[in-house]
């Protein structure tokens, strides 16, 4: 596994809740941060107040290795009850040169709904680069290392992203 090659993760979980009721979790942005335990608030900008292809959230990030980050995220795909995809660039330059363009993202997000029964078949996907991230400053300190660094990594996302998956599961499924 090389960084140049996308390292990608997927989950996946039944919600026994209608794709209506999960789609209102999924893209309420300020929800994960709840859920993650790196994601720790995000907020609209640009006077967004809520999804639509084009906008922008700030998303503020911590973790036990690199510290506290921002990052901003472009939603770049949104098909009611069927798909929130975002990408997530480096305004501020924390890995090198500030990178505000979504086309070079440090990381790419989506959720995927699908009907399923009586129920919804939710999917997180998580794509890491091609832009910089705190994965590729680990990999240029030890580049022999990259494929152990992206493993950690994509252990690291799964575990958070089964940790969200739960947290919506019970959200949607909880009674009103």
């Amino acid at each position: 596994m090389r960084y140049a090659e996308g390292p990608r993760v997927c989950c996946d979980v039944h919600i026994e809740a209608d794709p209506s009721r999960v789609w209102g979790l999924v893209t309420d942005i300020g929800l994960p941060a709840l859920l993650s335990p790196e994601l720790q608030r995000a907020e609209w900008l640009d006077g967004a107040e809520g999804p639509a292809v084009g906008a922008c959230f700030a998303g503020y990030n911590r973790h036990r290795l690199i510290g506290e980050w921002r990052t901003v995220s472009h939603v770049v795909e949104l098909e009611e009850q069927q798909a929130f995809g975002w990408a997530v660039v480096d305004p501020d330059g924390r890995y090198g040169d500030p990178v505000p363009d979504p086309a070079k993202p440090l990381a790419t997000w989506r959720f995927e709904l699908e009907p399923e029964g009586t129920g919804t078949r939710l999917r997180q996907f998580a794509r890491i680069g091609p832009g910089r991230s705190g994965v590729i400053l680990a990999i240029e300190r030890t580049p022999e290392r990259e494929e152990e660094i992206l493993a950690f990594r994509i252990a690291e996302l799964r575990t958070n992203m089964e940790t969200t998956l739960r947290g919506l599961k019970a959200l949607a499924e909880k009674a009103d």
